[in-house]
């Protein structure tokens, strides 16, 4: 789940960056735009739903992994950066 107000906030975003550009592929497949038009307007989707999908993942290895740790011990810190690489993998990989 998105923890604070403003993961919720980039994640509605996202998302209505994303309902925006279906609709504009809607609106170009409709007038028959071509297919090169087309494929730029998909990559963009593609890339808008792998970076809410990077947003959401993140939060849930926070809040699983992270859950049961003190901020005050090493080991949480240990998890936070693991938690980073981990993150910076996934978002090289999704875009």
């Amino acid at each position: 789940m998105l923890q604070t107000p403003e993961e919720k906030k980039r994640a509605i975003t996202r998302l209505r960056r994303i309902k925006g550009q279906a609709e504009a592929l809607d609106s170009a497949i409709e007038a028959n735009t071509g297919c090169g038009a087309l494929l730029e307007q998909i990559v963009a989707m593609r890339g808008a739903a792998n970076g809410l999908m990077a947003e959401v993942m993140e939060s849930h290895f926070r809040e699983t992994f992270g859950q049961d740790q003190k901020p005050s011990t090493q080991r949480a810190g240990d998890v936070d950066d693991e938690i980073d690489d981990v993150m910076k993998i996934l978002r090289t990989y999704l875009k």
